[in-house]
């Protein structure tokens, strides 16, 4: 069972016991975290989406707080001597997914664990034989290169008289 949650203005696919990094969030580390705004549910493939997701809820633990990797804005104008060079690393929250739940059926992080993972329905290989061709014979043609020689005794200028 996975959810796709909306936050801080990111869509995230979540699953029991997946960590995540979103936007920062002012919450106490260790405090559990409900999502509300859910905009897809995947029940034992089945999708629910609209008014069926009224009742659905994840619930995520708070980890701890990180930064995101530094990102560099640099300005500057040629030919007037103007450059400006600024940083700017982004705070995260980390999350722990412990529970995906719609109406009465919940998938804990443990639970989660025990299920196999989705298995995408392979492409089924057909024995086709196919028949080989015989090479195609390369035909030499001595008038083509009689012309290119003729053309490089010719240089294309006129000699000066």
């Amino acid at each position: 069972m996975y959810a796709v949650i909306k936050t801080g203005g990111k869509q995230h696919k979540v699953r029991p016991g997946d960590v995540i990094e979103v936007e920062y969030m002012d919450v106490d580390p260790g405090s559990a975290v409900e999502f509300e705004p859910i905009l897809v549910m995947d029940d034992k493939n089945k999708p629910h989406v609209g008014k069926s997701l009224g009742d659905a809820r994840v619930i995520a633990t708070l980890v701890g707080d990180t930064k995101a990797a530094k990102i560099k804005v640099q300005k500057y104008r040629p030919k007037s001597g103007y450059k400006r060079t600024q940083g700017h690393r982004q705070r995260m929250t980390v999350l722990e997914v412990l529970e995906v739940k719609l109406g009465g059926s919940v998938v804990k992080k443990d639970d989660a664990a025990k299920e196999p993972a989705e298995k995408k329905p392979s492409a089924k290989k057909s024995p086709k034989k196919a028949a080989k061709k015989p090479a195609a014979k390369k035909r030499s043609s001595k008038k083509s290169s009689s012309k290119k020689s003729a053309s490089k005794k010719s240089s294309g200028r006129k000699k000066a008289t």
